[in-house]
C-alpha cells in the first residue's frame, strides 16, 4: 500500500510520532491529503505534541510566557493552546535549545576528557531549569524591584514562595544552570582584567607588551531602547517580517555568528586592556549585576556584543535600576534551603560533585 493511501488514523499516528515542529510541517507538505489532515482540527494538537517533544516541558514554558504583574509569579497558570501561544513557546524554546549546546562545553571545561552530549532526560531537565530561572528573572529582576527592596520581608517571602513550588532536587538543577550562565557572563561577556590578560597572551605568546587597564567603568550616554530593547533578543518567529503563513513562524532560525575576534585586537585604534571589567572585587559586583538578565538576553550578548562598549550600551538601555543592584536568586535560594532545614554549602557541594543538578554522576 502506498503511504499516501494509508488510513487517516495511521497517518495521524505518524504525525504524533514526530519529535519536532519542523518534522510535522514537512510531513504536512508531502501531499494534499496530508496537508488536509494537518489543516483540519488536528493542527493545534499535532503542533503542541511536537513542541512538547522538542521544547518541553510545555507546562513550564507556559508559566514563563504567561507571567505578568497582575498575578503572583508563584501561581500556577493554565492557558488554552493556540497558534499564538505556540509561537511564544517556540521563541523561549529556541533559547533553551541553545543552552543545551553551551552546557556541556562549560560544565566540563576543565574535565574535558569526560565531556559528552546530554541525554534526552538531561536536556529536558535543562530546558525546565532555564524556563524556571527565566520566570524568576522576569518576575523579580525588573524596575519594580530596585536595590532598596532587596531585603524587604514581604518581598523576600514573595520570592521564596516561587522557589517553594519546586523540590530541592529541582532547585539544584536551576542552580547548576545558573552556574553555567555565570561562567558565560564572567568569561565571555564581562571578562575580568586577569582573564583579558591571560587570553591575550595565549593568543599572542611572543608579545612582551603590558596591557593598559581602565580601573573605572565609563558608561556611554543612554541610548534609545528602540535600538537595544529587551524584546529584541530572539524575535525570530516572523521571518522577513511576515507571519501570514502559519508554517513560517515555526521554521528553524540560524543564530548570528560569534564575533569575538575584535575583543583582543591590538592596534592604534583598539587597546585589549580596555575590554576588562576590573579586578576581582569590582568584577564580582559587575557579574552580580549582569546575572539579573534573563537567559535570552545573556545569550544575545554572548553572540552579538563583541566589545565592552556594546555591553555597556546595553546596560544603559536597561535603566538606572539595573546598576549596582545585584541579582537576588542566590539570596532567595539560600533562604529557601535554610527553611527546609538543609545546608546551602552542602547543597552546592552536591551540585559540584555531580550528586545534584542536570548532569549527575
Amino acid at each position: 500500500m502506498l503511504f499516501e493511501f494509508m488510513a487517516t488514523e495511521l497517518v495521524l499516528h505518524v504525525f504524533y510520532s514526530c519529535d519536532s515542529i519542523a518534522d510535522v510541517l514537512n510531513l504536512s507538505q508531502t501531499c494534499r491529503r496530508f496537508h488536509g489532515i494537518f489543516s483540519a482540527s488536528q493542527k493545534i494538537p499535532l503542533l503542541a505534541n511536537a513542541a512538547e517533544a522538542e521544547y518541553g516541558p510545555l507546562h513550564e514554558a507556559i508559566q514563563l510566557v504567561t507571567q505578568n504583574a497582575s498575578q503572583p509569579a508563584q501561581s500556577i497558570r493554565q492557558a488554552p493552546m493556540s497558534v499564538n501561544l505556540l509561537e511564544q513557546i517556540v521563541q523561549v524554546g529556541r533559547v533553551a535549545k541553545r543552552w543545551e549546546e553551551i552546557y556541556p562545553i562549560k560544565k566540563w571545561k576543565f574535565d574535558y576528557e569526560n565531556r559528552r552530549l546530554l541525554t534526552d532526560t538531561e536536556r529536558f531537565y535543562l530546558r525546565r531549569a532555564i524556563y524556571r530561572l527565566w520566570l524568576y528573572s522576569r518576575a523579580f529582576h525588573n524596575p519594580s524591584f530596585p536595590r532598596t527592596s532587596r531585603s524587604v520581608p514581604f518581598i523576600v517571602r514573595e520570592r521564596s514562595q516561587l522557589l517553594h513550588n519546586w523540590s530541592t532536587s529541582e532547585l539544584a538543577e536551576i542552580e547548576d544552570v545558573r552556574g553555567i550562565i555565570r561562567a558565560v557572563v564572567q568569561n565571555h561577556i564581562c571578562p575580568s582584567n586577569g582573564t583579558i590578560q591571560r587570553k591575550f597572551h595565549q593568543r599572542y605568546p611572543d608579545t612582551a607588551r603590558s596591557l593598559l587597564f581602565n580601573i573605572h567603568l565609563s558608561y556611554p550616554p543612554p541610548i534609545s531602547t528602540q535600538v537595544l530593547g529587551n524584546n529584541h533578543t530572539f524575535d525570530t518567529l516572523r521571518p522577513n517580517g511576515n507571519a501570514n503563513n502559519s508554517n513560517e513562524m515555526f521554521r528553524h532560525h540560524t543564530t548570528p555568528p560569534n564575533k569575538y575576534a575584535t575583543k583582543f585586537r591590538s592596534d592604534l585604534y583598539h587597546e585589549p586592556g580596555l575590554e576588562g571589567w576590573g579586578d576581582e572585587i569590582p568584577h564580582y559586583y559587575v557579574v552580580e549585576d549582569m546575572l539579573k538578565l534573563d537567559p535570552s538576553q545573556i545569550l544575545w550578548l554572548r553572540e552579538n556584543a563583541s566589545s565592552k562598549e556594546q555591553v555597556e550600551k546595553y546596560i544603559r538601555s536597561m535603566g538606572e535600576w539595573f546598576e549596582n543592584n545585584g541579582e537576588t536568586f542566590a539570596q532567595t535560594l539560600e533562604w529557601v534551603i535554610n527553611e527546609r532545614g538543609d545546608d546551602i554549602v552542602l547543597f552546592k557541594e552536591a551540585i559540584g560533585g555531580g550528586k545534584f543538578g542536570i548532569a549527575r554522576s
